[in-house]
């Protein structure tokens, strides 16, 4: 099974304030739901900005995204799939 790159924003309220414990606990939690869900979804990363997270994930469609998202607790609120990547040596290919 080939898994996919998706980008899922969660309108999260004051998450940019959050301290490290309270990150450190989001990411316990997002841990426990995905291996309930693996080998379908794995997540890449995140980034905390003021009211949002925007978290890159493999995933086999966005079903398993969202069921993560309702078992979790953390909303995915938009799930944009990446069709693909480019970078700055992309100008020299």
């Amino acid at each position: 099974m080939t898994l996919r790159r998706f980008i899922i924003e969660r309108d999260i309220p004051k998450v940019g304030t959050f301290e490290r414990a309270q990150l450190r606990g989001a990411a316990a939690k997002s841990n426990e739901v995905l291996d309930q869900l693996a080998p379908d979804i794995q997540w890449v990363e995140s980034y905390v900005a003021d009211d949002k997270t925007f978290c890159v994930y493999l995933a086999k469609d966005e079903n398993v995204i969202r069921k993560h998202a309702d078992i979790s607790g953390f909303p995915a609120t938009k799930i944009t799939e990446v069709k693909k990547m480019i970078d700055p040596t992309t100008a020299a290919s």
